[in-house]
């Protein structure tokens, strides 16, 4: 069986490359490879993503959820450098790149780990996520209401998804189903077949 992004350790050859791609506005190398999430550069839903979402503010504690070879990760610590950036994905070969990328970029604030990695009482001021949809919606309702209620009061997460891989859905789930705390959800931006939808904890 092929490895999906998702695979914790993927099986194929870690064949690496270098690309050279544009990262808030400079243009910057990274390295990729086979078996994980666009190993070929910045995929459309990233791209929509970081071309609609307001700047984040210049510090506070951010998360990338599905980070990938890290473009949403690395984007947010290259903006602001004094905030502190969390990586999240279950793919080791993933997480190694975007260490290596943010060694390599001099992001010494920006850390990549596994979802367990991160400490049970950290919260998030922000969350950019281009969430890993096709792993079924079970997995991606799980993701949602594990990581966005550890937003801080005024905290906001931008979520891509594509429009025909359900994303007029998510919204209407999410507006039903986070609790415990006051949220608005609501659709930020539409671009190229994609819906950027904004969750903000409200109190």
């Amino acid at each position: 069986m092929p490895d999906h992004y998702f695979t914790a350790a993927p099986a194929s050859r870690d064949a690496r490359a270098t690309l050279r791609v544009a990262l808030a506005g400079r243009p910057v190398e990274v390295v990729t490879a086979s078996g994980i999430f666009s190993p070929r550069g910045i995929d459309k839903g990233t791209r929509v993503l970081l071309e609609e979402v307001p700047a984040p503010p210049p510090t506070g504690d951010f998360l990338d959820l599905g980070c990938g070879w890290g473009p949403i990760a690395l984007t947010l610590a290259l903006r602001s450098p004094d905030a502190t950036v969390w990586a999240v994905d279950v793919n080791e070969r993933a997480l190694d790149l975007a260490r290596v990328n943010a060694a390599s970029l001099g992001l010494d604030r920006m850390q990549a780990s596994q979802p367990d990695g991160i400490p049970t009482d950290q919260r998030f001021d922000l969350i950019w996520s281009n969430p890993p949809i096709r792993v079924g919606k079970a997995v991606v309702h799980d993701l949602m209401t594990t990581w966005l209620p550890r937003l801080r009061p005024g905290g906001t997460a931008y979520l891509v998804v594509q429009k025909n891989l359900g994303a007029d859905s998510l919204q209407t789930w999410l507006t039903a189903n986070l609790t415990g705390s006051p949220y608005a959800v609501s659709r930020h931006a539409t671009s190229g077949g994609f819906r950027v939808l904004r969750v903000e904890r409200t109190g």
